[in-house]
């Protein structure tokens, strides 16, 4: 049986790398797959998340605040904070404020949250791949 010299696996080993990457794909959805050098995945996560947090916030859907009175408000600002970006700019795009009176701005809720949770998804695979570099190229 052959073993990994040791540099190999400090070379794959790599905390604060996968760190700096995650905090940046929270940020800025993509960013920690561009910081990665996985060109295509940045690029494809980041329109993923772009284009469901502006348009339900185009729909007039409804951002969650931290002081949120029970813990589906609670949830849904989780959900809203790991949009990232998007979160913070929330009220800049939708100016209009949210009507979840109307189905549209209730959908558009559904879109935001579904933005925050993609994006989480990809904060923890750019963590994983940041710490384990195991795909050494390309996408």
């Amino acid at each position: 049986m052959e073993t990994e010299p040791a540099a190999t696996t400090a070379e794959r080993l790599n905390p604060l790398l996968a760190v700096v990457a995650a905090a940046a794909a929270w940020l800025v959805p993509g960013l920690g797959h561009l910081l990665l050098r996985r060109w295509i995945k940045a690029l494809v996560y980041f329109l993923a998340v772009a284009s469901l947090a502006v348009t339900g916030l185009l729909m007039r859907g409804n951002i969650f605040h931290s002081n949120g009175a029970d813990a589906f408000e609670m949830l849904g600002y989780a959900a809203d904070i790991g949009s990232g970006v998007f979160y913070f700019l929330a009220e800049r795009i939708g100016a209009a404020g949210p009507d979840v009176s109307h189905a549209a701005g209730d959908y558009g809720t559904r879109l935001i949250a579904t933005a925050g949770v993609l994006n989480i998804l990809c904060v923890l695979e750019a963590f994983e791949i940041g710490l384990r570099r195991r795909e050494r190229g390309g996408s």
